[in-house]
């Protein structure tokens, strides 16, 4: 697959300065136009809502604001610039309530580290070819968390597109 990203603005919120340069580099690499970087959710947030970027990557585990709570900023506050903006959730652990906690706060995509620069090059073209539809209730805004239909399905379908 072959994709142009030099269009394409980006923000890294991550801590880890080595961290930090090694995604910086995999996205030069990949031909990105232009990347931001923050070091804590709250930089994050700041950077976001000045030069409202195209694609957020960030860590889960940073001081001051973790990568759940810019989310969370993100899909809720009133100074977000774009709610729908895709984020691509990075973390070392992969278990699964931990991949449900980033799901049900508003994460796009999830990769787990180490990653290799064809697995980011991945999430960004997922997340830029197949969009995901948005879901707002009380206690959720994000994308939408069905993937696939699932044709053994039996139960209530109780959203509005399906009547």
């Amino acid at each position: 697959m072959s994709f142009r990203f030099e269009h394409l603005n980006v923000l890294v919120v991550e801590d880890t300065l080595p961290m930090r340069k090694i995604i910086h580099a995999v996205l030069m690499t990949l031909g990105v136009g232009n990347i931001h970087n923050a070091n804590n959710g709250d930089e994050g947030f700041e950077s976001f809502v000045r030069h409202n970027q195209d694609i957020i990557i960030t860590d889960w585990h940073m001081p001051t604001a973790s990568g759940l709570d810019l989310v969370k900023r993100i899909r809720r506050d009133a100074l977000s610039p774009n709610r729908f903006v895709p984020i691509i959730m990075m973390t070392g652990y992969s278990a699964l309530p931990r991949v449900a906690a980033a799901r049900d706060t508003g994460v796009t995509e999830f990769l787990v580290k180490p990653f290799s620069a064809d697995d980011l090059a991945r999430r960004i073209a997922h997340v830029i070819n197949r969009p995901r539809a948005f879901v707002e209730s009380k206690h959720y805004f994000g994308p939408c968390r069905r993937r696939r239909k699932d044709v053994d399905y039996k139960g209530a379908e109780r959203r509005k597109d399906n009547y």
